[in-house]
């Protein structure tokens, strides 16, 4: 192992624990003896008071990849034709500025965005015919891009594999199996795709989000849902809270959310659809930053959901996991700063790589190693081999506790059960 203060994270395992008191670089990567200190680590970050996960496009990917041996759908760059190198230029600065370094389809959507404004308060015939163009291909981007994403969610679902909905759900399994007596996990993901959903609906997991209704949902400001209980046999009046339950976030809004007179709904969308343009009501699609010309809808509902994000984890005694997300958007990187402020919170970062040393960025200015997990690189980003050995186990049984229990008084050790069995 070699310390690495001022190396490069990209293309490196990092690994930061309790056991390191700065990042580190490992070159030799022993599993069994990682397990050891990782898993009993990560288990007992999981019963923190306020549990939160917030993945994002490294889930997609990772399931994508069980599924079809390569990453999936990509952020893509938009068609233009008007404007194109005064967008390219304005978009690369976004870009910079977030520190994403080269832009991304969402730079160019929202400055493209920013660039419809100021034509139309300039409002002349010779440029009303190139904000009519520029809205047009903005749409048309828009629906070819969510037309890629569906496809990656059709080769998820086709797949002929069962290892990518087997992952998904032990992944999606060890954040939701909490004592149903604690706060629910708060799932938040910037993902447009519906992977997460699907693994949801694999696993039996219930998830509650602003939506209410069952034939169009609609998207409600008030955040109090109703949650599920169960009375146990012979109990009067004492009922329980349902296990399995998900209070769900997505950031950045959803290939099947659509922005129609002044709502916003949830159309029907199938799972891997062929054309998203079969289904959408013809209304402007959510996803973020959206097309909308309207500056109302273009703060609603994101705002809402913004809000739900930030006092959701920061709260004392509150973890956050962060997976897959590359720390590239500064509006989210900022609430977990904040976060970091109150002493007993936590911050646990497993990625398959640091493009860019964004990660390493945000660890150096938030100055608060003690509060923040390292886990980086290809090893503890396969989502196999992070399930398989480094999660904790996906069950909230008693008998499992037990047993843990009557291990520790008795002096047994997992590991050393672990070498007894080997012997054996």
């Amino acid at each position: 192992m070699e310390n690495m203060e001022e190396k490069a994270w990209h293309g490196n395992h990092v690994i930061k624990l309790r056991e390191y008191k700065e990042p580190t670089i490992i070159d030799d990567l022993d599993t069994e003896y990682l397990r050891d200190i990782i898993e009993p680590w990560l288990t007992a970050l999981f019963q923190s008071e306020h549990l939160s996960l917030l993945t994002g496009a490294g889930v997609s990917s990772a399931v994508h990849y069980l599924a079809t041996g390569n990453a999936g759908a990509g952020m893509g760059s938009m068609a233009v034709t008007e404007f194109k190198e005064e967008i390219k230029i304005r978009a690369k600065e976004s870009a910079e500025r977030s520190g994403r370094g080269e832009p991304n389809i969402e730079d160019e959507i929202r400055t493209i965005n920013e660039l419809i404004k100021g034509l139309q308060i300039l409002n002349t015939e010779e440029l009303n015919n190139k904000l009519k163009t520029l809205e047009e291909e903005l749409e048309n981007g828009i629906e070819k891009f969510a037309n890629s994403v569906l496809e990656s969610e059709k080769n998820i679902v086709t797949s002929k594999k069962n290892e990518p909905a087997e992952y998904l759900m032990n992944f999606m399994l060890s954040f939701a199996s909490r004592i149903a007596t604690r706060e629910r996990l708060n799932l938040f993901t910037t993902n447009y795709d519906r992977v997460l959903e699907f693994g949801a609906e694999l696993a039996g997991l219930h998830l509650i989000d602003r939506f209410v209704g069952s034939i169009s949902p609609i998207f409600r400001s008030s955040r109090l849902n109703i949650d599920l209980h169960y009375n146990p046999p012979g109990i009067r009046g004492e009922p329980r809270y349902l296990e399995g339950v998900i209070n769900f976030t997505k950031l950045h809004g959803s290939l099947d959310w659509v922005a129609k007179d002044d709502v916003v709904k949830r159309f029907s969308l199938p799972y891997g659809a062929p054309n998203i343009s079969t289904f959408n009501p013809e209304g402007s699609l959510m996803i973020y930053p959206n097309a909308s010309k309207d500056r109302e809808t273009a703060e609603y509902p994101y705002v809402e959901l913004f809000r739900d994000f930030a006092s959701s984890i920061i709260r004392p005694n509150s973890t956050i996991v962060t997976y897959g997300y590359s720390f590239g958007d500064d509006h989210i990187n900022r609430v977990l700063r904040d976060m970091l402020t109150i002493p007993s919170t936590h911050i646990v970062i497993i990625a398959f790589d640091d493009v860019g040393d964004r990660i390493k960025r945000f660890y150096l200015s938030a100055k608060r190693p003690v509060q923040i997990t390292l886990l980086l690189g290809k090893h503890f980003g396969d989502l196999k081999i992070l399930v398989d050995n480094y999660l904790p186990k996906p069950a909230i049984d008693k008998t499992t506790y037990k047993m843990a229990d009557l291990l520790k008084v008795r002096g047994v050790t997992a590991s050393n059960s672990h070498k007894e069995e080997q012997n054996e």
